[in-house]
């Protein structure tokens, strides 16, 4: 009986590619599949079709003479072929969950795991963060072992291939028509075992120990930042790659100022005199002092913008402001004189239409609230 079409029996185009194959495998395999049809003859042909298209048409040469020629392309009589049709189910899922579990049919890859990124919390001034610095730092890790470069085994030896998973690192468990994938208890997943132990590391390949680096905290970082180092992590297994080692930065409270985002806040204590007379007062900046003049009759609350004097961004250059609030300070501890002297300048403000003019707030405030308990009574 002739053969049908393998693109016909997966229902795909024969542009598709191999990902549209593979869901395409899947997809029939889960249907077909004799465990999930027991008894019936024609599911388990049907089955050895579609696994014997898929085996074709996911593997490149085999595809192409199978596109050039036909079925003699890939006719195991004449040379060609594939794995045959006795593979089981686990086979399946070796080829279209390799990508998940690790596995796959494109032979061994190395099982040694790179190592594990680190994180350092470095906590700054406000000045620290603002204007940048070089700093030492002490950091706790995995380096290789020099004694074995990191292979674990004794010197004059080298690691074996585990004999329960043959170097994969993983082994194939059954439960019920599924196989799943998990990493061999025999090598912990590393494909290779240490017979004969580097004195040093014992078997590790890695040993502890403390790392004096140097970071260079770029001007303008803020709490949440982070300062990548690559490769200064913990030293991989078996000789692969560094993890990265990440420097958190943390901008401890001011006393003086607060940031939000590239601008900086202060909170100036003013005089009630100073407020309402206008003039000019000194300010403090990271730079130094600078003097501010204030407005006559400034309120308490009010804003005052000194432009760039702020943060310079650490990412676009730009420069903020410092932008001080002004809050009204009441004088306390009076003298007889100083107190006498409030008085006559309460008098002298006096009462109805003056109050409003000296002391609008004051006057609109109480209005309303007469406003308000008038319209309650009526």
């Amino acid at each position: 009986m002739s053969k049908r079409d393998y693109y016909e029996v997966l229902g795909v185009d024969k542009t598709a590619a191999e990902r549209d194959i593979k869901k395409a495998y899947k997809r029939l395999a889960m249907k077909y599949h004799p465990d999930r049809n027991q008894g019936d003859k024609g599911m388990e042909e049907k089955f050895k079709e579609i696994q014997e298209a898929y085996e074709i048409l996911t593997d490149a040469q085999k595809r192409a003479a199978y596109d050039q020629y036909g079925h003699a392309g890939v006719d195991p009589n004449r040379g060609g072929g594939g794995r045959g049709q006795g593979a089981d189910f686990g086979d399946i899922f070796g080829d279209v969950f390799g990508d998940i579990f690790g596995g796959g049919r494109g032979g061994q890859r190395s099982r040694a795991r790179q190592g594990s990124d680190l994180r350092y919390n470095l906590e700054l001034s406000l000045e620290e963060a603002v204007r940048g610095k070089n700093v030492e730092i002490r950091v706790p890790t995995l380096v290789e072992c020099e004694t074995c470069d990191g292979s674990g085994a004794k010197k004059g030896s080298s690691p074996v291939t585990c004999n329960t998973c043959h170097g994969q690192g993983q082994v194939q468990m059954r439960q019920g028509f599924f196989a799943v994938q998990q990493t061999c208890p025999t090598c912990s997943g590393k494909g290779k075992i240490v017979k004969d132990p580097c004195g040093s590391c014992r078997g590790h390949g890695r040993v502890e120990k403390t790392k004096t680096l140097s970071v260079k905290v770029p001007a303008g970082v803020d709490t949440g930042d982070r300062i990548r180092l690559s490769g200064e992590g913990e030293a991989g297994e078996m000789g692969a790659p560094a993890g990265d080692l990440y420097v958190q930065v943390h901008v401890r409270e001011h006393k003086i100022f607060t940031r939000e985002g590239n601008n900086l806040y202060c909170e100036v204590p003013l005089s009630f005199t100073r407020a309402a007379l206008g003039g000019e007062i000194e300010v403090p900046t990271l730079e130094g002092k600078v003097k501010l003049k204030v407005t006559p009759e400034t309120q308490t609350g009010k804003m005052f913008r000194l432009r760039e004097k702020g943060v310079k961004s650490v990412r676009s250059g730009s420069i903020g402001d410092l932008i001080c609030k002004v809050v009204i300070e009441t004088p306390v501890n009076l003298s007889a004189r100083q107190k006498e002297l409030l008085e006559e300048l309460e008098e002298s403000m006096g009462k109805g239409k003056d109050v409003a003019k000296n002391r609008p707030k004051e006057s609109g405030f109480f209005d309303g609230v007469k406003k308000f308990f008038d319209d309650l009574t009526n």
